[in-house]
């Protein structure tokens, strides 16, 4: 379906690609990932030629389509792209977004792109607002009827630009369902994203992408638990690593919590492990610890989990003076800590730091 080699892209000084080399077969699912910064998004906007490359070939169903003579506009009809930034026309309703292109560009009859706009947008669960405009959806929303309207070209590949990037946590779940489902019936796409959990689950490859090139190809088994390559190893450990700091009474206690869930949702914890985390941040750190704390308050949390062992080990860090846990007079805090952990130390007080430190183990 597509064959990329020596693929190359220099900004000026800047080249974030250096040597791409691949051939993607009908069907796969592809997810993209690696550090910020790595080409990720450029090797995608090359595919379909929304960047000029400066060096290499690109051949996609059978057609060269790095060569100048190559009618692009005919290639990307095969190839829908969906943005981070959803680019819904403001002022069209959702299903004159999804109209649009089949009438315009495919000839389709009206009556025939209403009547699959409004099929497109009942699978993306958006029935109901086929009237409505983008300023009136949530970006969930806007991001599902986006994709609608990349089905509604026929696309035979899709190129999905961290698709999820832009929305709030609570809404990632129901974009992702609906990359799941065409997953499932068999669409060829390659998925630029940072949800490494749903990378593993919906992917029949996975590309890490460092140093230009596409560093390790594999399966989402030999990648998440098996890598070969000591930068993919390193990649994979720090995405297991959780770090938060809380510097006041007033500090967003919902906002972290939500940290602490997508933390998990994309790194593949268990939901139980997540569940416990959070737990222990809400009894421990604002139950016991904050009341106890000097006005300048100081919390570190560092979360590290272990797939090979299924568990996590949370160290808590807190100014003041010493104080273990142990002995806190809120007993009903106390006795859900150790309900939500398999282990509680307190490694005791350093006096030149003036930092406590506890450190606890989380299991299923």
């Amino acid at each position: 379906m597509i064959r990329v080699t020596h693929l190359r892209k220099e900004y000026g000084s800047v080249t974030p690609l250096k040597d791409i080399n691949t051939e993607i077969k009908k069907g796969e699912v592809i997810s993209i990932i690696g550090p910020s910064g790595t080409g990720k998004s450029t090797f995608l906007r090359c595919l379909n030629l929304l960047e000029t490359p400066t060096g290499g070939e690109i051949v996609i169903d059978g057609e060269r389509i790095t060569d100048k003579a190559c009618k692009i506009h005919l290639v990307r009809r095969k190839m829908g792209m969906v943005f981070q930034g959803f680019h819904l026309f403001s002022h069209m309703t959702m299903i004159e977004n999804i109209m649009a292109g089949p009438v315009d560009l495919l000839h389709r009859p009206r009556r025939e792109a209403y009547e699959r706009g409004m099929e497109l947008l009942r699978m993306v669960g958006l029935a109901d607002k086929a009237q409505a405009f983008a300023d009136e959806l949530s970006g969930g929303q806007k991001q599902r009827a986006a994709i609608a309207r990349t089905l509604s070209m026929e696309p035979e590949i899709i190129l999905f630009d961290e698709p999820t990037s832009a929305l709030d946590p609570t809404m990632v779940g129901e974009v992702l369902a609906v990359i799941r489902s065409l997953a499932g019936q068999g669409m060829t796409m390659l998925i630029v994203t940072h949800e490494m959990k749903f990378a593993r689950d919906v992917s029949t490859r996975i590309f890490y992408m460092d140093q230009g090139e596409i560093y390790e190809d594999g399966t989402p088994e030999q990648i998440f638990e098996h890598p070969r390559r000591e930068r993919t190893k390193q990649f994979i450990q720090r995405l297991k690593v959780f770090t938060a700091s809380i510097d006041s009474r007033d500090f967003d206690f919902i906002g972290m919590n939500s940290r602490i869930e997508e933390y998990g949702r994309r790194h593949l914890i268990p939901q139980k492990i997540i569940y416990r985390f959070q737990e222990i941040f809400e009894e421990l750190c604002v139950q016991i610890l904050l009341p106890l704390l000097p006005e300048e308050v100081s919390v570190q949390m560092t979360a590290a989990y272990s797939q090979e062992q299924s568990c996590m080990q949370l160290k808590v860090q807190y100014n003041g003076p010493a104080f273990d846990p142990v002995d806190s007079d809120n007993t009903t805090a106390l006795a859900l800590v150790r309900h939500a952990s398999v282990k509680m130390e307190y490694l005791g007080y350093s006096g030149a730091e003036g930092t406590n430190t506890v450190v606890l183990e989380i299991e299923e």
